[in-house]
């Protein structure tokens, strides 16, 4: 039987297995910049990042565990925003399943589970980014409820550092967000630069 359970440091030394895999977004986001500078390289989730994930936001930061001690996927979050303009929400960082662990529904029971920490925490919504190309992912959340908020252009990097992709900000309204203002899509892409 798979167990979720909370993340812990340990876990940083046995997930290869999921992060090694392409399709797990690892090193190549954009950092947000100040307009018109250009990141030196693509900057990587080394064990600070992780670490800092763990040490300020440790509910959002789950791993599915195979009965033999396998990680099988993990999801990573935080909450941010601001409460006084309703954009205070969660965010998925990260989610990934190992590819041997694919197609039983774990990726769908993280997010649920992420989502039902936001909505203890007051969220009006949950976001999260992805490649435009990766319309496996992009269908996935359309069917678990979430709707493309926002298109932001050249948000992945290549290794060299230029830019690489787009990618589509994805939102599903909790039930704070009883309008469902905070899903209504803006009519034109913005920048890494212009995310707030």
């Amino acid at each position: 039987m798979t167990s979720l359970r909370a993340f812990t440091c340990d876990d940083l030394f046995r997930f290869n297995n999921i992060n090694l895999d392409p399709l797990t977004e690892t090193v190549s986001f954009r950092c947000r910049r100040p307009r018109g500078r250009r990141p030196r390289g693509a900057p990587q989730y080394g064990i600070p990042f992780y670490l800092q994930y763990l040490a300020h936001w440790p509910e959002y930061f789950i791993v599915a565990e195979a009965p033999g001690g396998e990680l099988m996927g993990y999801i990573m979050g935080k909450a941010e925003g601001s409460v006084a303009r309703e954009e205070w929400h969660g965010h998925v960082t990260a989610l990934s399943v190992a590819p041997e662990f694919r197609r039983l529904g774990l990726a769908a029971k993280l997010m649920e589970l992420l989502e039902e920490i936001s909505e203890k925490k007051g969220g009006f919504f949950v976001d999260l980014f992805v490649r435009v190309s990766n319309q496996v992912a992009v269908n996935m959340y359309k069917q678990l409820g979430y709707s493309v908020y926002r298109t932001v252009l050249e948000y992945y990097s290549a290794s060299n550092g230029e830019p690489d992709e787009d990618a589509y900000d994805m939102r599903k309204a909790l039930s704070r967000d009883t309008e469902k203002k905070s899903i209504i899509p803006l009519p034109h892409p913005v920048r890494p630069e212009d995310i707030e």
